[in-house]
């Protein structure tokens, strides 16, 4: 029997959950049926309920010194703070790296410490180089912290090491069963970690910063510095944690979700100067989401390490000066758009290089020589999302080839690029379960492709991956209103992990629709009994979904889609936004 596809080429799978769970969460804590199984879906068990929907940091973060090496870099620290010694921070180029070296360099600047912060350019490479250890010694520093990097950089720390550098690596990477020799390495994902908190192992570089730094702080008030010195209010800077979270896409459970949760409120205030200049520049009028973080504010701060100045997103974040963070903020807004038009012509390239040809592996495996490489991830991300397949993208520069890679779920991008590492395919590589990024000579490319390629086939079931969009819960037009919307708002913030729930509404007529703004379709939903609903479609008027929508006068169609409060002009009205739909024969 053929599969039924949708107007998106989707099969569709409808999710099922445990009844008799479900009606009990519904009865205990007063929900409604579709909120009580989109919590037993997420494996929410009664008990835990109250927790999830109202996460705390104060209930859900361990003591930090359950990390190994914590409490030795927190007294490392404490004696910096004391000393009131230069310290030198090394960054990434994401999102990440830019809250984690702003958060870390906030700390150690509230209590007037100088801090010098090197984030490469992406031709210098990623992570700690000689030329930052350079940098670092000129201005007599002797003290390094690495964040979101440095847990494979074992030559380049081993060495600032052998030079008298006292280096702490806070980060969060895959790790190999060997470590830098370095004066400590805070790392959930070191192979030696004992596992007592799972969920510390999702956190990103941010996360295990902040948690670094509450350890510190308490070290600083055993010794009594906080009698003659004010603490620092740690969660005023949730904001930041709340960005790197979010923008490295770790799932959003246990302490993440309080992170998040949290530093969407702190946001709110807007008392991160950057961070105000960069909300009113996207265009932001409402409290921030997280989407907005995902997809307004984390791109603008990752475009000045993809095509501009690597440091800006960290000087942004840690700016005290209106006129300059406004400025910052105007840079990145440029470097954003320049990004969007430079990735737009590696996206078409690399399509080009993939349709119309038969494909070896399930996969998308795609290079070229004039590729900037601070899209490839963009791009890689693109393709995945296009072909649901991992993507491999590369750009060959003069000395090395530079790639990026995402996955889908069933496949393991970090420990698959540290074994293509292993076996000699990389001169460098690392990641995380859906992300990866890696670096290989030219003459390697074909050997790499056929490495990863054969890993991928084997562990996919039959050597391909269907397209299935999974359906969370049915709804009746009549009940998707305004109470269950702000019902389901509870179970925010979605993003990794927590996706919005998906739900579908059955058997509706579409009995108004209409193209508005860039290419979206604005339309009205109805049902039998007469119940009707807004929706809107984005994007999808050169889609099937949007033809099919917009001529669709006669035809009966279940509808996939979110179900959102709408705030615009500050008027409170339901919408759905549909993101698929079955035509009903």
């Amino acid at each position: 029997m053929e599969t039924k596809l949708s107007l998106c080429s989707n099969i569709w799978k409808y999710k099922e959950a445990d009844e008799r769970m479900v009606e009990l969460e519904a009865q205990r804590y007063d929900l409604p049926l579709v909120v009580a199984k989109l919590l037993v879906l997420r494996g929410i068990m009664p008990e835990d309920v109250p927790v999830f929907l109202d996460p705390k940091l104060q209930n859900l973060m361990p003591d930090p010194d359950a990390l190994k090496d914590m409490s030795k870099a927190a007294e490392r620290l404490a004696d910096a703070v004391v000393s009131k010694e230069k310290v030198g921070i090394i960054g990434d180029y994401d999102v990440d790296g830019a809250t984690s070296s702003a958060l870390l360099g906030l700390f150690l600047e509230h209590f007037g410490l100088e801090t010098v912060t090197h984030i490469p350019e992406r031709d210098e490479g990623y992570g700690p180089s000689e030329l930052a250890f350079n940098e670092f010694r000129a201005k007599g520093i002797k003290f390094v912290v690495t964040t979101d990097c440095g847990t494979a950089a074992f030559d380049i720390l081993g060495e600032a090491t052998k030079q008298g550098f006292d280096v702490i690596v806070l980060d969060h990477h895959e790790a190999e069963v060997k470590l830098p020799d370095v004066y400590a390495l805070v790392n959930p994902k070191r192979l030696d970690e004992t596992n007592e908190y799972p969920s510390l192992k999702y956190m990103s570089a941010v996360g295990v910063v902040f948690m670094t730094l509450v350890a510190t702080n308490r070290v600083l008030r055993q010794r009594g510095v906080y009698d003659k010195y004010p603490a620092p209010d740690l969660m005023k800077w949730l904001d930041l944690v709340a960005l790197g979270t979010v923008c490295d896409v770790v799932p959003l459970l246990g302490l993440n979700r309080a992170f998040v949760r949290q530093g969407l409120r702190v946001m709110s205030k807007l008392g991160n100067l950057g961070l105000r200049s960069l909300i009113e520049k996207a265009g932001i009028t409402n409290a921030p989401t997280s989407y907005n973080l995902g997809f307004a504010l984390g791109p603008r701060i990752n475009a000045c390490g993809r095509v501009g100045e690597a440091w800006l997103g960290n000087s942004l974040l840690k700016s005290n000066n209106q006129t300059e963070a406004q400025k910052l903020a105007e840079k990145m807004n440029e470097f954003n758009a320049e990004r969007k038009d430079i990735e737009n012509y590696v996206l078409l390239q690399a399509i080009e290089q993939l349709e119309g040809k038969p494909q070896e592996y399930p996969m998308a495996f795609v290079y070229g020589d004039d590729w900037h490489q601070g899209v490839i991830g963009i791009v890689a991300g693109k393709l995945k999302e296009k072909y649901n397949v991992p993507a491999f993208v590369m750009s060959i520069e003069a000395d090395e080839v530079k790639g990026s890679a995402r996955s889908v779920n069933g496949i393991d991008l970090g420990a698959l690029i540290i074994a293509a590492k292993e076996k000699g395919l990389l001169t460098q590589g690392g990641g995380h379960v859906m992300a990866a990024g890696f670096s290989l000579e030219q003459e390697k490319i074909e050997d790499f492709k056929k490495f990863v390629g054969e890993e991928v086939a084997k562990q996919l079931e039959n050597g391909q991956i269907e397209p299935v969009l999974e359906i969370d819960a049915v709804l009746d037009v009549g009940g998707a209103n305004q109470d269950l919307a702000e019902k389901l708002s509870m179970l925010e913030p979605f993003g990794a992990g927590n996706e919005e729930p998906l739900l579908v509404l059955k058997n509706v007529k579409v009995t108004f629709s209409s193209v508005i703004g860039s290419g979206h379709i604005k339309c009205v939903l109805k049902s039998d009994n007469g119940a009707s609903i807004k929706a809107i479609a984005f994007r999808a008027t050169d889609t099937e979904l949007g033809m099919r929508l917009l001529s669709a006068k006669d035809g009966r169609f279940d509808i996939a889609g979110n179900l959102k409060i709408d705030n615009w002009q500050n008027r409170n009205m339901v919408q759905f936004i549909i993101k698929d739909a079955m035509e009903l024969k």
